[in-house]
């Protein structure tokens, strides 16, 4: 791939974050001109180029932490082996010179999967697809996907089969509204039996519907399992029972622990006759 931006739009619409490094200053002797740039991705596919050597090298590899932490960063480098310079790392290369570069955080602000592409799912990508979030929905109904607005990634296939063949992002948002009760259980619990961490998971649920979910699942898992990061019934207690309401109390949700905010009445301290599960 020839051009940095494809690759980066290639990136995003895959759901794959990465970074893009630009050199940004350099003094002396160096490998590399300003403006030259590298698009490294969390699956450590590359292109482009700032160098080479060990400063390449190096890049690349600071590239793994800083997806990771979803951060940016300026960093300077002397390219002299054996050498000290205040503020600087210094890589073993013989050049001589100094570079600088900017280390750009370019994936998405959070990853969501949504399960269940109804009336709740169109509503919650909508709002969603407002702000750099990457939206996958899920659904086994072909029709109701092909007409799906708003996500990155669509995929008609039964909701387990997904959980199987594609996994499910470690601390991303998980949203549970399929069409069956069944199919909602199906989903979490595999999510449970597979291991897998997401930081949140919400399920469109009565009180009722989770009584009888928190019985099957203790059942199955036992009484110990943790499910500090479920949220069910879904969503801030903001009131209104519309789709487009229920999306503004989702996302709210998902903001909230996407931010880290407390005191938020999230509607599942309000399940009157249901115990806390977390």
């Amino acid at each position: 791939m020839e051009n940095i931006y494809e690759a980066i739009l290639s990136f995003q619409a895959r759901g794959i974050p990465a970074m893009l490094v630009t050199v940004v200053e350099k003094t002396g002797e160096g490998p590399v001109e300003v403006g030259k740039k590298m698009v490294v991705g969390e699956n450590l596919e590359a292109y482009g180029t700032v160098g080479g050597g060990a400063l390449e090298f190096n890049a690349r590899e600071r590239c793994k932490d800083l997806i990771s932490s979803k951060k940016n960063l300026l960093e300077k480098y002397l390219l002299a082996e054996g050498k000290v310079y205040p503020e600087a790392t210094t890589l073993p290369m013989a050049c001589g010179g100094m570079v600088t570069l900017f280390y750009e955080y370019v994936g998405a602000k959070e990853y969501v999967t949504l399960f269940g592409a109804g009336h709740v799912g169109q509503a919650v990508a909508k709002v969603l697809k407002t702000m750099p979030f990457h939206v996958t929905v899920v659904d086994d109904r072909k029709e109701v996907i092909e007409v799906f607005k708003n996500a990155d990634q669509k995929f008609a296939c039964p909701f387990v089969q997904f959980i199987e063949e594609q996994g499910i992002r470690p601390d991303s948002f998980v949203v549970v509204c399929t069409p069956s009760h069944q199919y909602d259980y199906h989903v979490i619990n595999k999510i449970i039996e597979l291991s897998l961490k997401p930081k949140y998971i919400g399920m469109l649920c009565s009180p009722m519907k989770l009584n009888d979910y928190l019985s099957k699942t203790y059942e199955s898992f036992g009484k110990n399992i943790d499910l500090s990061h479920f949220y069910s019934p879904i969503g801030l207690d903001l009131g209104g029972g519309s789709p487009a309401e229920i999306a503004v109390s989702i996302v709210s949700e998902i903001l909230a622990v996407s931010h880290g905010k407390k005191n938020h009445q999230h509607m599942r301290e309000t399940t009157h006759g249901v115990p806390h599960y977390w």
